[in-house]
């Protein structure tokens, strides 16, 4: 079978070891959750409408799965600076990508987000960018070669900047938003003097504002999404309201696997309207303790961050688990009606390669930051 050396079953051994289990198995629950109901919301959707094979979306959630479990492992064995080496090439490669999309991207409903390669392989840049623009605000942020600090507060807000300007420009809200907070936060526990925030905050959303009213064939939507929002009575709100009904008819134990009718109505349900399938199925129950799972991680990664001396692996770990956080809190409120929406997918559980890559990518780096006396077990091999 397999023939492992001396050396590399120490190896394993020693990064098992110090590996924060509880954060590891939760995260490999969700990814379990997400394939289970992907099994459940998206074969008749197939079947049905695509006359494509039952099990089409299935089988390629899983091998998504698959995939992402794999980077996860890869990312978490590796020491501190191979990271910190690969950081600015990487972001630079995939902020590149992120520029092409206006270019050569696939338009789809109106929004220009995808990539394609081939006929078989479409992905999100800014799915797989997110992780790295967290590693990369925290390098800027600790760097000493400024004689002032407020020279890494400006580069980092230029940064913010290229990245919310691309998005916008496809237009991706959602995740101007999501990038938008998670920096704030970064910003905010770094120790940044009150004013600078706010004055920051004041630039980036008069900037934002600015685009949407002088481009507003652009941003139609928003709007009309903001209308339908604070009065249900005007615009489309079909699927927010379907999602709203779904949760209501699920109560607190669900109608049953396979029993909800909203995977069939809503085109967008195994992706950004997923909790709303689970509420349905499951129950509300079964939503809390996905919500709780999400929470519990939170909760073992800032104890980390306040035993933690290192600054960089302070503010990774804050950036990145935000960034889950948020994303996680956005999606919830989306289906619930508690904001407008966004678009926005569940980490670890929609479906989509993108999203399961970026979310893998977060988790691996959070796991290798969050592992047990880092430096002492890793800095001489």
């Amino acid at each position: 079978m397999f023939n492992f050396s001396r050396s590399d079953t120490s190896f394993i051994a020693k990064w098992w070891r110090i590996l924060d289990k509880q954060i590891f198995f939760c995260i490999i629950i969700l990814l379990f959750l997400g394939l289970f109901i992907s099994f459940a919301s998206t074969s008749l959707i197939v079947s049905e409408k695509l006359a494509q094979q039952t099990y089409y979306f299935f089988i390629k959630h899983f091998i998504f799965v698959i995939f992402s479990i794999i980077i996860l492992l890869i990312i978490s064995i590796q020491k501190i600076e191979n990271i910190k080496k690969f950081l600015l090439p990487v972001s630079l490669f995939l902020f590149f990508l992120l520029i092409l999309v206006p270019f050569i991207g696939v338009e789809v409903k109106g929004s220009r987000r995808w990539l394609e390669l081939g006929n078989f392989i479409r992905f999100q840049p800014i799915e797989l960018l997110k992780p790295f623009f967290v590693l990369l605000i925290a390098r800027i942020l600790i760097l000493d070669n400024f004689s002032s600090v407020y020279k890494r507060y400006l580069y980092s807000l230029f940064i913010l900047f290229g990245v919310i300007f691309l998005l916008i420009n496809q237009p991706d809200i959602g995740q101007t938003i999501l990038i938008i907070f998670t920096y704030s936060v970064m910003i905010f526990i770094s120790g940044v003097n009150i004013i600078f925030l706010i004055v920051a905050a004041s630039m980036v959303i008069g900037s934002i504002a600015s685009i949407i009213y002088f481009f507003p064939e652009k941003f139609g939507y928003i709007f009309l999404r903001l209308k339908s929002f604070f009065d249900p009575g005007q615009g489309d709100n079909f699927q927010s309201q379907r999602a709203l009904d779904a949760i209501k008819q699920g109560g607190l134990t669900g109608q049953g696997m396979g029993e909800g009718i909203l995977k069939d109505e809503v085109p967008e349900a195994h992706t950004d309207y997923i909790i709303a399938v689970i509420s349905e199925e499951f129950g509300v129950i079964f939503v809390l303790f996905i919500v709780t799972i999400f929470l519990f991680i939170g909760y073992r990664v800032l104890n980390k961050v306040l035993l933690e001396q290192n600054e960089f692996i302070k503010l990774v770990l804050v950036g990145l688990i935000s960034l889950l956080i948020i994303q996680m809190l956005i999606h919830v409120g989306v289906n619930i009606r508690l904001i407008p929406t966004t678009g926005m997918t569940l980490p670890f559980l929609s479906y989509g390669g993108s999203s399961l890559v970026g979310s893998a990518i977060s988790a691996g780096i959070i796991l290798n930051f969050t592992r047990k006396d880092i430096t002492k077990h890793y800095k001489n091999e």
